[in-house]
């Protein structure tokens, strides 16, 4: 028995090992040939590089900048000779003095690890001609690889800044949302960069190689091209983007200068920045200065800027009266200077007063009692309802990340915002654009086309993707009674720009006729006690009231609208009038406008 049992033993232990050999042996080839493959086999992802983008003229805006990436191969600091690291930096530094010594070692020392078996980057960018003269000694030495690295390079500098945006190198945030930003390392941060990022930065492509132990390639076994290059042409004229900008010098607020059809040929933020700061990195210092100052440079005003729109929305609010149905095409008020509603009187900008005004010589001398009056009849619910369809308080859909929409004050708005009631008062300062009524200025160029053609374009700044061509897309938006009553409306902003009485006509000067609206939107409220108002250039700067015009020439086959708005401007016509002109008689000389 004792016998039978030693038997039985030896047997299950010579079974158990003839079954672990075949496993290991057969079954599990598999595996160990996949580790295999991953030990010999390499994949290689290749960069691509960045697409550029031109004005519509084909005008360099952002580029790539030849140069060179500098590369250490890992591990030099474990070798048995550990000086073999500190003398490749020697050579280096004795090559390129203008390197940072301490720099160069911290970004190796980053990287190197038992577990890293690629080139480490100690320099992420080079120029063209700082590397030639000494590009063949560097090739030469076998633990200093050069790669070709472009930069990203904005030949204009600082115009059209907010448009263009900017790239820099990508953080963490930024790989977690897109993996293929370790490989790339930088990424579209701010404007038509971060918009069309994903197109422009392309789509890395791969190597697949055979290497032996000691990573050295032995075969390629597969390659595919990264896809790169596609570039994008914007509707942008850049000179006449750098024009307004000397035009603007001095000032801060905004420009938009757009076709009807919504092709914008330029945009401006003001004070602006210069691109190239950021792509290498900025430093805290400059940072600070930017984020801080009461100027906003770092804020896109064209869609991010929110200002009371003031008298510029007369033009659609005068429309909405006049077909309302409660307020007919040819009724007149008086006005006396002043409204007293409750205990509150509210005051014409005119002191005293446009005595019988109907609705040209309203928006023509924008008189304030007219559209008082008119929104006691038409009320706040419709007035609001049709401002919204009429492209405000709305996203104007241009291309430009994170639009702001603005506020058309409503009841059902402010019961969700701060559930309160809604009083009459604040249907009468929105009526004249003020109160918690807020715009950008793209939305007053977007609302003035509409008034200049009946029709609401979608502004935009991409002209050629690709191969591929933007079609502009309109909105029709405007009722059948509306579009026969928008001449009305037409004929006083004509008046507005060319009338004796009109409030623009005496700052402009231009070779162009046009027609527009003016508008001063308040920054601070003024005391009913207050007897006589301060003129606006007897006010301190920052409590001076945001000066706007809004235009669209010619006058009669609309083409363009110039909207300008000058932060503590004063009046509109006093502080935008000249740059207005000139911007017309820039584009008529250009030939992309007729007088009339």
């Amino acid at each position: 028995m004792r016998y039978t049992i030693l038997i039985v033993f030896f047997a299950l232990i010579w079974l158990s090992l003839l079954v672990r050999v075949f496993y290991l042996s057969i079954q599990s080839n598999d595996y160990y040939d996949r580790l295999s493959s991953q030990n010999t086999i390499k994949i290689e992802h290749i960069a691509p590089v960045r697409g550029e983008i031109i004005d519509r003229n084909e005008k360099p805006i952002a580029i790539n900048k030849l140069g060179f990436r500098i590369q250490f191969e890992p591990h030099l600091k474990h070798k048995t000779q550990e000086d073999v690291f500190y003398k490749e930096i020697d050579v280096l530094m004795g090559l390129l003095p203008n390197l940072n010594r301490e720099k160069l070692i911290k970004n190796y020392l980053k990287k190197d690890s038992y577990y890293n078996h690629n080139p480490i980057n100690v320099v992420d960018f080079i120029s063209y001609e700082a590397i030639m003269p000494v590009y063949s000694i560097l090739n030469l030495r076998e633990n200093i690889d050069i790669m070709p690295a472009p930069k990203r390079f904005y030949p204009n500098n600082n115009v059209g800044a907010h448009v263009i945006g900017y790239v820099a190198k990508a953080n963490q945030r930024d790989i977690n949302k897109d993996t293929s930003l370790k490989l790339i390392g930088s990424v579209g941060k701010s404007g038509i960069e971060k918009y069309y990022n994903s197109y422009l930065q392309g789509i890395a492509g791969k190597r697949e190689i055979k290497v032996s132990a000691h990573n050295e390639e032995i075969a390629e076994l597969s390659h595919s091209d990264a896809i790169e290059h596609r570039n994008i042409q914007l509707t942008l004229d850049i000179e006449l983007q750098k024009y307004i900008g000397e035009l603007f010098k001095g000032k801060t607020g905004a420009i938009v200068v757009m076709n009807t059809d919504g092709a914008i040929y330029a945009a401006g933020s003001y004070p602006d920045y210069n691109l190239n700061t950021f792509v290498s990195g900025i430093s805290t210092k400059k940072w600070k200065a930017l984020i801080s100052s009461i100027d906003a440079p770092f804020t896109n005003k064209i869609i991010n800027g929110l200002y009371p729109p003031g008298s510029t929305i007369k033009t659609g609010l005068g429309l909405i009266y006049i077909t309302s149905g409660v307020w007919s095409p040819w009724r007149s008020v008086v006005c006396t200077g002043s409204m007293l509603l409750g205990k509150r009187n509210f005051r014409c900008w005119k002191s005293r007063g446009h005595k019988k005004t109907g609705i040209r010589k309203a928006i023509r001398e924008s008189c304030d009692d007219y559209f008082y009056k008119g929104s006691l009849k038409v009320g706040i619910a419709k007035m609001s309802q049709e401002l919204k369809k009429f492209g405000l308080g709305q996203k104007t859909g241009v291309d430009l990340p994170n639009e702001f929409i603005g506020t058309v004050p409503s009841r059902a708005w402010k019961r969700e915002r701060y559930n309160r009631p809604w009083y009459i008062g604040e249907t009468v300062n929105t009526s004249i654009g003020q109160g918690d009524f807020l715009t950008t200025p793209l939305q007053i160029a977007q609302f003035t086309a509409l008034m200049a053609t009946g029709k609401l374009p979608q502004p935009h700044f991409a002209k050629v993707i690709g191969e591929d061509i933007f079609v502009p897309k309109f909105k029709d938006v405007l009722s059948d009674e509306q579009k026969k009553r928008l001449p009305m409306i037409q004929q006083a902003m004509i008046d507005v720009c060319n009338h004796p009485k009109g409030t623009a006509t005496h700052y402009l000067s231009s070779k162009v006729r046009m027609a527009g609206k003016t508008g001063t939107a308040q920054v601070i409220g003024i005391s009913q006690e207050t007897k006589k108002r301060l003129k606006e250039h007897e006010m301190a700067y920052y409590t001076r009231s945001h000066a706007w015009l809004t235009t669209y020439a010619p006058t009669r086959h609309p083409t363009f609208v110039v909207t300008v708005l000058v932060e503590h401007g004063g009046h509109g016509g006093a502080a935008a009038g000249k740059v207005v002109s000139k911007i017309y008689d820039w584009l008529y000389d250009k030939g992309y406008m007729k007088k009339r």
